[in-house]
């Protein structure tokens, strides 16, 4: 009878090790995924700031084409805006 006890206790705990060897597989393919995510996650970021950073350039020139040629200046706005307020 302590025979079959015994058995099927390292029958058991095989199973329980084979659990355990599954389980870390799948937190290794896990993190392996995560960290393919967050690289991939950071090369847009990359891609999104420079993106960002031609964009406020193009910005930059369209404000100063404006205020070049604009027939109004910004401070006679401000001036429009105070006046608009106090009415």
């Amino acid at each position: 009878m302590l025979t079959y006890f015994l058995i099927g206790l390292v029958l058991v705990l095989t199973g329980v090790a084979g659990l355990q060897f599954m389980f870390m597989f799948y937190l290794e393919r896990m993190d392996l995924e995560r960290k393919k995510y967050l690289r991939v996650t950071e090369r847009r970021a990359e891609d999104l700031a420079t993106r960002l950073r031609a964009a406020e350039v193009h910005i930059s020139k369209q404000d100063a084409f404006i205020d070049k040629f604009s027939p109004i200046s910004k401070a006679d706005t401000d001036a429009w805006a105070d006046v608009i307020d106090d009415a």
